[in-house]
C-alpha cells in the first residue's frame, strides 16, 4: 500500500500536511508493508529536503500512490482518476462552492474520505485540528481586545514559532477585571480555547454563579447546547432529543449576552439548530457582548454578527447592530468580529503533529487489519464506481443539479 502526501494547491498558500517527516518514520515503523512518498512543495511547513533527510522519495508525479494524503480541498484539475483521497473535501453540508468538486471526485471515480467523516460508531469525530483553531482563535480574541482598547499589543500567531512562543506572548498582558467571557461548546475546539483561558488563570465560573452573582476579576463561563438552547414548552431539554431533532428548541443564549462582553463561539452548528443569537437580539439594549470570537464561522448563521468569513492577513471587522452592516473593528458601539476560517493554518507545525498523531493511531492501521473498526467504511462518501455511498446518498441532489 503505497501513501503520497500531496501538496496544497489552495490559495492562500496551506502550510499543513498530514503526516510530518518524524511522523511518516513512525508510520513506517509500526506497519512495514506501507510506503510513503511525497509530492513535491514549497509552501509546507517541513521543507522537502526533512523529508528526503527522513528516508523518504520526493517526486512531482505521485501517480504510482494508492492512498492520497491531503489537507483541504485538491483543486479539480489535480485530482488523479481512481485513487482513494483524504482531505477536507467541505461538501457534507452541501456547500454551493464545492458543489463541482464533489461532482468531479464522481466523475473521475475517485474514493473520498472526508476527514470529517472520520467518526466513531456513534458518530464522534477522530481526528482535525479543531484544538488548533480553538487555541488560535482564543488568542486571537484577546489580540483583539488589546488593539481595539489600547490595552496591550500582541504579535500575530503566525509570526511566532509554536504553541509555545503563543503562551509566552500571553504571559505579558494584563486584562482588565471587568472581562466576562462566555465560551460555548464542549469538543476539541472549545477545549482549544479554553487551554488558553486557563493558561491566562482566567477564573472558570459555573453558570448559576455566572448569571446571578458579581466578579471583581476576569471569569469565563462555558456553556453547552442545554445551556443556550431550551424547549419551545418548558419541559426540561435532553441533548440527544436535541441533537435528533432540534425543532422543538429555541435560543436561551440572551441571558448570557446581558452578562458577558466577550463571546468564543466554539460550538457545532447542525441544520435546523436554532441561532444562538440573531441580528434582533444584537439591537437590544440589554445585549451587552462586543466581541465576538467565531472560531465555529457559520457565515450569515447561528452567530448574527459573522457577516463573513476573515482572513489571517485581515482577521478583524466590525458589526453595527443598528444597520446589520459591516464597519471598521474599533468603532464604539460596534461588535469587534474575528471570524478566520483557517485558523490552525497560523499554527502549521504543532497543528500538522498534532493531526498526523491522530491520523496514524485511527486512521493507518485500517489499511492493514481489514478496516477492522469499521473506520473506512464510515468515512468513505464516493465509491471507485463513481457512486455516494449509501451513508452519503443524502448528497444526490447536490451533485445531480
Amino acid at each position: 500500500m503505497t501513501f503520497a502526501i500531496i501538496k496544497e494547491r489552495k490559495n492562500p498558500p496551506d502550510r499543513r500536511v498530514v503526516f510530518s517527516p518524524e511522523k511518516c518514520q513512525e508510520v513506517i515503523q509500526q506497519f512495514p508493508d506501507a510506503k510513503i512518498i511525497v509530492e513535491a512543495s514549497n509552501v509546507r511547513i517541513f521543507p522537502d529536503d526533512a523529508y528526503r533527510k527522513a528516508g523518504f522519495e520526493v517526486k512531482e508525479d505521485i501517480s504510482e500512490a494508492d492512498v492520497m494524503l491531503g489537507v483541504k480541498e485538491v483543486p479539480i484539475d489535480a485530482l488523479i482518476p481512481n485513487k482513494k483521497y483524504f482531505f477536507f473535501s467541505h461538501t457534507i453540508k452541501k456547500q454551493p462552492y464545492n458543489k463541482k468538486l464533489l461532482q468531479a471526485v464522481l466523475e473521475k471515480r475517485i474514493e473520498l474520505f472526508d476527514h470529517e467523516t472520520i467518526v466513531t460508531q456513534d458518530k464522534h469525530r477522530l481526528i482535525g485540528f479543531g484544538r488548533y483553531a480553538g487555541l488560535v482563535g482564543a488568542y486571537n480574541a484577546f489580540r483583539a481586545l488589546g488593539l481595539r482598547d489600547g490595552l496591550f499589543l500582541l504579535p500575530k500567531v503566525e509570526t511566532l514559532a509554536d504553541l509555545e512562543a503563543v503562551k509566552e506572548q500571553l504571559d505579558k498582558i494584563t486584562l482588565p477585571d471587568n472581562l466576562r467571557i462566555i465560551l460555548s461548546g464542549t469538543g476539541k475546539v472549545a477545549n482549544g480555547a479554553r487551554e488558553i483561558l486557563d493558561h491566562l488563570k482566567i477564573r472558570e465560573v459555573q453558570d448559576t454563579d455566572y448569571l446571578s452573582l458579581t466578579f471583581s476579576e476576569p471569569v469565563y463561563c462555558l456553556i453547552d447546547v442545554m445551556e443556550y438552547t431550551k424547549r419551545k414548552d418548558g419541559k426540561e431539554g435532553d441533548k440527544f432529543e436535541f441533537y435528533d431533532d432540534p425543532s422543538e428548541y429555541e435560543s436561551d443564549f440572551m441571558k448570557y449576552a446581558e452578562k458577558s462582553n466577550m463571546f468564543i463561539a466554539g460550538h457545532f452548528y447542525g441544520n435546523g439548530a436554532p441561532y444562538l443569537f440573531t441580528r434582533n437580539d444584537a439591537k437590544q439594549p440589554n445585549f451587552n457582548i462586543n466581541l465576538v470570537a467565531d472560531i465555529s464561522c457559520d457565515v450569515d448563521g447561528p452567530v448574527a454578527s459573522t457577516l463573513r468569513a476573515s482572513t489571517i492577513a485581515d482577521p478583524f471587522y466590525g458589526y453595527d447592530p443598528k444597520t446589520e452592516s459591516e464597519t471598521s473593528f474599533n468603532k464604539p458601539d460596534a461588535i469587534t468580529v474575528m471570524a478566520v476560517d483557517n485558523l490552525p493554518c497560523e499554527l502549521p507545525k504543532d497543528a500538522s503533529e498534532g493531526f498526523g498523531d491522530m491520523f496514524l493511531e485511527h486512521v493507518i492501521p485500517s489499511f492493514f487489519n481489514n478496516d477492522a473498526m469499521g473506520i473506512l467504511q464510515r468515512a468513505q462518501m464516493t465509491t471507485s464506481e463513481g457512486n455516494l455511498t449509501p451513508r452519503f446518498a443524502y448528497l444526490q441532489d447536490y451533485v445531480s443539479q
